[in-house]
């Protein structure tokens, strides 16, 4: 019976996906409906799969039919150039990489560890300016979204904000407005390219950061986020430069530290994470990386 049911299933399942993939090439300006057929009509002479087929022909190359693969299996990412961000938004743009497995593995260990638990928050932090914190933030922002979790990333650095420089998005309304009472859950920015990905950046320049930061619309900010995303995470300030990241750890209950390869002094670590401790919230993990 189960012999049966696979050659019934699978010839219709792999005829509906080809299908989808030409549909997908021609919607992206990559393929001809003439071109499609074309490819069709090697694939009944060959038995090839579409993709296959079409790079035999010379119609497509493999970065073509890995995007509309992707597409079909709700994972978005982005073509060299798309988008307009960074090149060091790795996740957006290079998922294959062994530098992107190791991001998805520091994620599957954060929704094992954390996420998974009841906790929704995460504040990411570095001992020193420079370390890599924000865009380490991004790009995990960027993979959890991939995973299908709605994800939000909040620019938290009110001194020397990102964010908003990785993602292109309008920087006049953020955090700080909202801590300031001045705006709402409108300051959010989704991100066209990621579903399921979006944006609170850090706002208008503001004299008085720490202050903001300590104000109690944070802890009724955090609730209000907490019931529309599954995922939120704190681009912190270095702890070296200001007192906010430790504020910000205790607001989110977590933190995942941050360590530069070859810059981060071990010992500067180690009281990070004491002091993380001591306000009772929890280091969640280390990362060491290499931006």
């Amino acid at each position: 019976m189960n012999n049966t049911v696979s050659s019934i299933v699978g010839p219709a399942a792999a005829s509906r996906k080809d299908a989808n993939i030409g549909r997908l090439l021609i919607e992206q300006g990559k393929l001809t409906p003439e071109q499609v057929d074309s490819i069709r009509r090697l694939q009944k002479e060959t038995g090839l799969r579409f993709g296959e087929a079409a790079k035999r022909l010379g119609l497509a190359d493999e970065s073509d039919i890995q995007q509309v693969l992707s597409r079909q299996f709700d994972y978005p990412y982005l073509q060299q150039g798309e988008g307009n961000y960074p090149s060091s938004l790795i996740a957006a743009y290079e998922p294959f990489t062994a530098e992107v497995e190791a991001l998805r593995s520091v994620r599957s260990q954060l929704m094992l560890r954390w996420f998974s638990t009841g906790h929704k928050t995460l504040a990411i932090a570095g001992v020193n300016p420079g370390d890599g914190t924000s865009l380490l933030a991004a790009n995990l922002a960027v993979v959890f979204s991939q995973l299908g979790e709605q994800t939000l990333l909040v620019d938290a650095n009110l001194r020397t904000p990102r964010q908003h420089h990785i993602f292109n998005v309008d920087r006049e309304r953020g955090l700080a407005e909202v801590l300031a009472g001045r705006a709402g859950m409108e300051s959010l920015a989704m991100v066209e390219a990621f579903v399921d990905l979006s944006v609170l950046p850090a706002g208008s320049p503001v004299p008085n950061p720490q202050e903001l930061i300590n104000r109690s619309g944070f802890g009724v900010m955090n609730e209000t986020l907490r019931e529309c995303f599954d995922v939120i995470l704190y681009d912190s300030p270095a702890v070296s430069s200001a007192a906010d990241a430790l504020t910000i750890a205790a607001r989110a209950g977590g933190v995942l530290l941050v360590v530069r390869k070859d810059h981060t002094r071990t010992a500067d670590l180690v009281a990070f994470g004491e002091q993380v401790r001591r306000i009772g919230a929890e280091v969640v993990g280390t990362v060491l990386v290499s931006f």
